[in-house]
């Protein structure tokens, strides 16, 4: 996919207007966002994540970067910390904030409706780096 494609430049200020461009990666749907490849961030990149339905997203780590998200839908479950023993669960309303190099494997716990959030990094290549992280 072109991922410089819809961006409007105004200027120093950029503009993906909602759109069908999407990713998949690791089990989760992408909306095209924000990010060093189309509109030349130096240090973030944003976009709007879905989880299917019974979704997965495979164990983790995102290195050398934080992470933050907002679940506008859905309900999610991370598993997360060494051997991915501690769980937390979020639903529509909560702010989640991952730190650098912490292991995680996202569950969406519904089987009937998708997990919609927004997702912003202090990385803007998004997903080169991450690495897969093993129970």
């Amino acid at each position: 996919m072109d991922l410089k494609a819809p961006v409007e430049g105004h200027d120093g200020i950029f503009v993906i207007r909602g759109g069908e461009n999407c990713r998949d990666w690791n089990g989760i749907h992408y909306q095209v966002g924000l990010s060093g490849h189309n509109v030349g961030a130096k240090q973030l990149s944003m976009n709007v994540a879905t989880i299917p339905p019974g979704g997965v997203a495979c164990a983790h780590i995102h290195v050398g970067f934080e992470v933050m998200l907002y679940i506008l839908e859905g309900r999610v479950r991370h598993e997360y910390g060494d051997g991915l023993k501690q769980v937390v669960e979020n639903t529509a309303g909560d702010f989640i904030f991952i730190e650098p190099g912490v292991p995680h494997e996202v569950f969406n716990v519904s089987g009937t409706h998708p997990v919609v959030a927004v997702v912003a990094r202090s990385d803007p290549s998004e997903w080169q780096n991450i690495v897969p992280y093993q129970r």
